[in-house]
This record gives C-alpha cells, sequence and structure tokens, in this order.
C-alpha cells in the first residue's frame, strides 16, 4: 500500500491507496510517522477515498496517527472514509477520538 502526501501550511494530508489490511498495516504507520514527524502539522487529514479494503488492522493505524497527533497536540481527522470502512471504525469507538466524514458527508459539504 502506498500512502501520498500533500502539505499546506500546518496541515498534513495523507492519501492512503489499496489495501489497508494486516500486510499493509505495519508499512502505512511507519509512512505516516514519518509524515508526521517531518512536517510536525497542527492538522493531519487522512484522506481515505483511495481505500478499497479495511480490516481491524486499519483500526490500529488509525489509532496510532491519532496517538502521535495527540503527542503534537495536534488534532487527526478522516475524510472521503467509505461507507463499509466507518462502520469498522464505528463499531471500535473510534468516532468518539477522531473525526470521520464519509463520502457523503464530504459531498453534501460542498453543494
Amino acid at each position: 500500500m502506498k500512502t501520498q502526501t500533500e502539505l499546506s501550511g500546518s496541515r498534513l494530508t495523507l492519501f492512503p491507496q489499496g489495501e489497508l489490511d494486516h500486510h499493509a498495516a505495519a508499512s502505512v504507520v511507519g509512512e505516516i510517522e514519518r509524515s508526521i514527524d517531518s512536517a510536525l502539522p497542527r492538522e493531519c487529514v487522512i484522506d481515505m477515498s483511495g481505500v478499497t479494503f479495511m480490516d481491524s488492522s486499519g483500526i490500529a493505524v488509525v489509532l496510532k496517527a491519532h496517538r502521535r497527533m495527540s503527542e503534537l497536540s495536534g488534532k487527526l481527522r478522516l475524510v472521503r472514509v467509505p461507507e463499509r470502512c466507518r462502520r469498522i471504525l464505528a463499531a471500535a469507538g473510534v468516532e468518539r477520538l477522531v473525526e470521520i466524514e464519509t463520502r457523503e458527508t464530504v459531498h453534501n459539504e460542498r453543494t
């Protein structure tokens, strides 16, 4: 799984692409942590529109990113989250820690 990054001011946006499963989780966590440590952003946004599959390992990725941003007194936000991924995150209670915007939410805000 490859993750592209974009830095705009104090906002770091990450664009993971592909399957976020057990096999990809370790490398994705490493990429996210390196990107955060390099940019030291106030806000980190993970655009999940390119995630085609996610299992419980994806929850760990999100929680580790949240923990790293909390250590920097920053904020993590997930955007364009596919419905299937949102349900997995909601079942784990991640919505209590991280702001999650579905594809529909973001689409509706633009209109």
